[in-house]
C-alpha cells in the first residue's frame, strides 16, 4: 500500500479497501442496506431521526416511499432565511395531529437552531400530550452549529449513493416494487419477466 501511495494515489482507497476485506471481513467495507423498517422500529415520539446529508443523496424519496406503507403524511418544510417560525407552529401541530415532520437544511437555520433544541427537549413522552405515531424527521450537512443534545438523543443515519454495478443493482432489487413477492413472482412468463427486469434494472445501474 505505501508503495502504490507513492506511484498510483488514486489507487490507494481501493488497495485499503482490499486489505481490510483479506484481513477483517468484507463488512466492514461494504455499507450495510438502508432499512428504515427496522430504524423506525427502534424509535419513539421524542426521539429524532437525523439524516447526515452526503452528495448525490436524497433520503426524502425514500421517506416518502416509506411513509405510504405506514400510511402516514408528511409535512415538509426547507429551512432557510425566516421560516423558524413556521416550523415551530408545524411541530406543534403536528404533535396533536401525529403527522410526521421532516425539516430538511437544518445547516441553513444557524440562528434557529438552539429554539430547535429547545423544542426536541420540551417534547412530552406523555401520550396524552403527544400523539404516539409523531415523528420528527431533520436532515443536515455535517455542521458545528448543529445542536450536540439532538445529535446526542437522535438517530443519526446516513445515505451515500450506491457505488458500482453490483450495490446500484442490489439498491434496486431491495427497493419497492421489485422487492415485493408478489409483484416479483406475479408473472406467468417467469424467465422472460425476470431477464427484462434485470436488464432494466441493469441498464439504469449503467445510466
Amino acid at each position: 500500500m505505501l508503495v502504490i501511495r507513492c506511484i498510483r494515489p488514486d489507487f490507494c482507497i481501493p488497495a485499503i479497501a482490499n486489505f481490510v476485506e483479506s484481513k477483517m471481513d468484507s463488512r466492514y467495507v461494504n455499507p450495510p442496506d438502508f432499512d428504515l423498517k427496522s430504524i423506525y422500529n427502534d424509535s419513539n415520539p421524542t426521539t429524532p431521526f437525523i439524516f447526515v446529508l452526503s452528495p448525490g443523496a436524497a433520503p426524502f424519496e425514500v421517506l416518502k416511499a416509506f411513509a405510504e406503507t405506514k400510511r402516514k403524511e408528511i409535512r415538509f418544510k426547507s429551512l432557510g432565511q425566516g421560516q423558524g417560525d413556521a416550523a415551530e407552529a408545524l411541530i406543534n401541530q403536528c404533535i396533536i395531529s401525529g403527522d410526521w415532520v421532516f425539516l430538511q437544511n437544518c445547516h441553513l437555520a444557524v440562528s434557529w437552531m438552539p429554539t430547535l433544541e429547545k423544542i426536541v427537549a420540551g417534547i412530552n413522552p406523555d401520550k396524552s400530550v403527544t400523539n404516539r405515531d409523531f415523528r420528527l424527521w431533520l436532515t443536515s450537512y455535517p455542521s458545528p452549529t448543529f445542536p450536540v443534545s439532538i445529535l446526542q438523543n437522535g438517530i443519526k443515519m446516513t445515505r451515500e449513493p450506491p457505488k458500482g454495478l453490483r450495490y446500484n443493482l442490489k439498491g434496486s432489487f431491495t427497493k419497492d416494487p421489485i422487492s415485493n413477492s408478489e409483484f416479483f413472482t406475479g408473472c406467468s412468463k417467469d424467465a422472460e419477466w425476470k431477464k427484462l427486469l434485470f436488464g432494466l434494472c441493469f441498464f439504469n445501474a449503467v445510466i
